[in-house]
């Protein structure tokens, strides 16, 4: 999903200014997991001026763009495109290779500015068609979230490699809505689709491997509040025109109850979007069918190159769609030629790391790479017909935090990787970061329960972690110190010993799995993994959400019953980090993440049309065969 409109200009602006590289010898191969400057000079190589690696690459023709063309949908329907051309191979009528962007945000946002990425591979020698979808702006139509990208991306595919000014092979680009339309086009197998550069694409995960994401709002049943609520308010109206949203003080609107009635209140004055009836549909229902989002059932042949980072809220779902297009593939064409790439950042933001990027509040070093390059290599290969190289590279590069340095392999997770339980351990008073809560490899045996209570008045508040484009400047991503919150009575804390002098390094899927109870017939449980430094500070890493009438699946939500005990998995998602020497692991427990989620009211309703809420008395089991953990992904062999 994505952000709001000018917020999604500077990332695409962004994910074309680092380069890096060395124009010589093939790209070295490391062994599964290795790190270090090898796993960053596969790819440095690409770059064209090895001096001067991260400058972007000067263009090699002028361009001209011709704008407003109305292509005709298959319904009749026509869309805005805007064509870049370089000159002199268009004056001499060479057929060029083509790049297609196709976004919600005008079009007309990429014709100023030399570094827009219309220019930038139009300046290369690449035909470059820029389309507002369906209902956006100089587009006819009316929008339905995502609806229309499979079939209109199709069309506009069709479109473009049939012109004369085609060589008729179609690459595209583009991050966020931009990379998930790109995703959801694959599954209709273009011909003339010949490669695509997803960036920031998990949102177009719908029910595929259970997940039942959607645009990248839902987690474990919960809503994601904050981001949402952002992007409707700036990008969600069904049709062309109308004024802005007027200003609003985005905490104090997030607060109010019904969460269903948010739009009408502080939505675009003519209070229509979809927010309704995403809220409002179960997360099986068959209209989510009807939005193209990706589901088991379908089937690929484009190679990709899919690039997100730690720290954006579809990290996980960039590595399960990877996988999904090597595992769906109807040929080796697209199923052996998909590559991805993890950098340590937030949303939309790999190409704007630097020799010291900071992502919330910590500095992960130098994360660069010479993406710019890279995406050329990439079209140049599959559209212009240029043996590069670019296939040789492995197929996983993957930034480790805490280390501080980019890592291969050919797999994910990494081979060397052992899943290896953390218990959950106390005596009873984990509340609080001052509690007797412990992490352990060792089995508890008969400890008591740890009790916490969720009132949805006063919920543990959000800070950083993979939130994005809330429109809120308060509420940013990343990494921060927690340990004030870890203060609060309805927050647990698990804390590790100090790690040994080799570290930690983690490098994979993670879950928790935990034995819960609860007064409340439904409640959320929220899991965050942490990184306790020596002086203190309580760094977040990944975080999770369960709503438990989900646990045992989104086709039929469940109730729970006081007194009884239920097993809940929150999915952590997927990361890469070391803990130094010193540090702890540290694993928070709760029951709200807000505003990031929306607030579960513990009635067992709707909780999105209603005003009124229970308290609950939520409690975490440690014994015996209830014996609640984490399940971190451990590398073996590392210092």
């Amino acid at each position: 999903m994505d952000k709001s409109r000018p917020g999604i200009v500077l990332a695409l602006v962004g994910a074309l200014t680092a380069c890096a590289g060395d124009g010589g010898a093939p790209p070295t191969r490391l062994a599964d997991g290795g790190s270090g400057p090898g796993a960053a000079s596969a790819l440095d190589r690409f770059a064209p001026d090895p001096a001067d690696p991260y400058t972007t690459p000067e263009a090699k023709f002028e361009v001209r763009v011709e704008t407003d063309l109305m292509v005709p949908m298959r319904d009749g329907v026509r869309l805005a495109t805007d064509l870049y051309l370089p000159v002199e191979p268009a004056d001499r009528a060479d057929r060029l290779p083509v790049v297609m962007i196709r976004l919600p945000y005008d079009k007309a946002t990429y014709r100023a500015g030399a570094i827009s990425p219309a220019r930038f591979f139009a300046g290369q020698g690449y035909a470059v068609v820029v389309q507002d979808v369906r209902g956006k702006y100089a587009s006819e139509g009316d929008y339905l979230l995502s609806a229309a990208d499979r079939e209109d991306g199709y069309d506009a595919v069709e479109w473009a490699s049939t012109r004369p000014w085609s060589n008729g092979k179609v690459g595209t680009f583009g991050c966020s809505y931009l990379g998930e339309n790109q995703t959801q086009l694959m599954t209709q197998r273009h011909p003339a689709h010949a490669a695509a550069i997803p960036l920031a694409a998990g949102g177009s995960v719908g029910s595929a491997g259970g997940r039942y994401g959607y645009f990248g709002i839902f987690e474990g049943g919960a809503f994601g509040l904050s981001a949402s609520f952002g992007w409707f308010r700036g990008n969600g109206r069904k049709r062309p025109g109308g004024e802005p949203p007027p200003p609003v003080e985005m905490f104090a609107a997030l607060r109010e109850l019904p969460t269903i009635d948010l739009m009408r209140k502080y939505g675009p004055p003519d209070r229509d979007t979809d927010w309704e009836e995403v809220l409002s549909t179960p997360l099986a229902d068959e209209w989510w069918d009807g939005l193209g989002y990706l589901s088991d059932a379908d089937r690929f042949d484009t190679p990709a190159l899919h690039v997100n980072s730690w720290y954006d809220l579809g990290a996980n779902e960039t590595l399960q769609q990877w996988r999904m297009m090597q595992d769906n593939a109807v040929s080796d064409r697209g199923g052996a030629h998909q590559y991805v790439i993890l950098s340590p950042t937030s949303h939309c933001m790999s190409e704007r790391a630097t020799e010291h990027t900071v992502v919330g509040d910590v500095d992960f070093g130098d994360a660069r790479l010479p993406y710019r390059s890279l995406y050329l290599a990439w079209f140049d290969y599959w559209l212009k017909g240029v043996d590069n190289g670019i296939t040789d590279i492995p197929k996983v590069h993957y930034y480790v935090m805490g280390r501080n340095a980019w890592a291969a392999a050919e797999t994910w997770p990494p081979p060397a990787v052992d899943p290896t339980r953390l218990y959950l351990r106390s005596g009873g008073n984990a509340n609080t970061r001052l509690g007797d809560g412990a992490l352990s490899a060792e089995a508890p045996g008969d400890e008591p329960p740890d009790r916490f209570v969720h009132d949805p008045g006063d919920p543990v508040p959000s800070r950083g972690g993979s939130v994005c484009c809330t429109g809120n400047p308060d509420d940013q991503p990343g990494a921060f110190d927690q340990s004030d919150i870890e203060e609060r009575e309805d927050v647990l804390v698990y804390t590790g010993d100090p790690v040994g002098d080799d570290g930690l390094e983690i490098a994979g899927p993670l879950e928790a799995r935990l034995y819960v109870s609860s007064s409340a017939p439904d409640t959320d449980f929220t899991v965050k993994l942490l990184d306790v430094h020596p002086d203190g500070r309580a760094i977040n890493i990944v975080e999770g959400i369960m709503r438990a009438r989900y646990r045992d699946g989104y086709e039929a939500p469940v109730m729970m019953e006081e007194g009884q005990v239920y097993p809940v998995r929150v999915d952590l998602h997927s990361v890469a980090y070391r803990f130094a020497p010193g540090h702890r692991v540290r694993v928070e427990v709760s029951s709200s993440n807000f505003p990031r989620f929306d607030r579960n009211l513990n009635t067992g309703g709707n909780n999105y049309d209603e005003t009124e809420w229970e308290v609950a008395e939520n409690m975490i089991h440690h014994a015996g065969d209830r014996a609640s953990h984490i399940v971190l992904p451990v590398v073996k062999g590392i210092r």
